[in-house]
């Protein structure tokens, strides 16, 4: 894709930084389950992969699960505004997970099993509520942990291109999540040895103040949405 493309201009340019696991990532081990704001989106309880359905959280947000073996998997309840039109609110639901894997520079790879997917709601689409495959094989620039006076660990993940995620907050010190296996027949994911390749190279973001998650108050527009 394009811009990783650009992604991998950067990180070929970039100096070599070596990750400081002592100091930033060591309050707790990233192993766990996560979900950000009012902690809604929980993963192992959002998506049912065999009838390819959602169990609308009551707020949005983004959770998170890493387990002790090396998998992983993210449940994502969002919406994107439309400045053109506001009215044309669009709601979107995504799970996937598959295998992890914590790079040297300080990265985080996620590799999907293939059998995740997404719902998009959109009023002003010619197709309004749909569902599709959503297999894309993720890299977390970066990660850090800190610790928060009133809700305990606090997990910091930043996109690709350094855009960060909503802050994650602990909600379990265990993986709750899906069976790890595949869960319906699709296409075969990308894999880590490809996507590394088109990306190549360390990251060099530091890190940037951190948006705060998606207001629940949006949560009543996606109602309208639904079937």
């Amino acid at each position: 894709m394009f811009v990783y493309s650009l992604l991998a201009l950067a990180l070929v340019a970039a100096p070599a930084a070596a990750i400081d696991y002592t100091a930033a990532h060591n309050v707790t081990p990233i192993i766990g389950t996560w979900s950000s704001g009012s902690k809604a989106v929980i993963t192992g309880e959002f998506a049912n992969p065999a009838n390819l359905s959602f169990n609308y959280p009551k707020n949005t947000g983004v959770g998170y699960a890493f387990s002790d073996d090396g998998f992983y998997e993210v449940a994502r309840y969002r919406f994107n505004g439309n400045g053109t039109n506001p009215s044309c609110i669009t709601g979107v639901l995504n799970w996937h997970h598959g295998k992890y894997e914590l790079l040297d520079n300080g990265s985080i790879i996620l590799t999907p099993n293939g059998d995740g997917y997404q719902q998009i709601q959109d009023p002003c689409a010619a197709e309004s509520n749909f569902i599709e495959d959503y297999n894309k094989t993720e890299l977390l620039s970066q990660w850090q942990i800190f610790q928060d006076q009133d809700d305990g660990p606090k997990l910091h993940l930043f996109e690709a291109d350094g855009t960060p995620v909503a802050p994650l907050y602990q909600v379990y010190s265990t993986a709750n999540m899906l069976p790890t296996t595949q869960l319906r027949n699709v296409t075969p994911a990308v894999d880590a040895v490809n996507f590394l390749a088109q990306n190549a190279g360390v990251r060099t973001w530091s890190p940037a103040s951190v948006v705060s998650s998606v207001s629940g108050v949006f949560a009543l527009g996606l109602a309208s949405f639904l079937f």
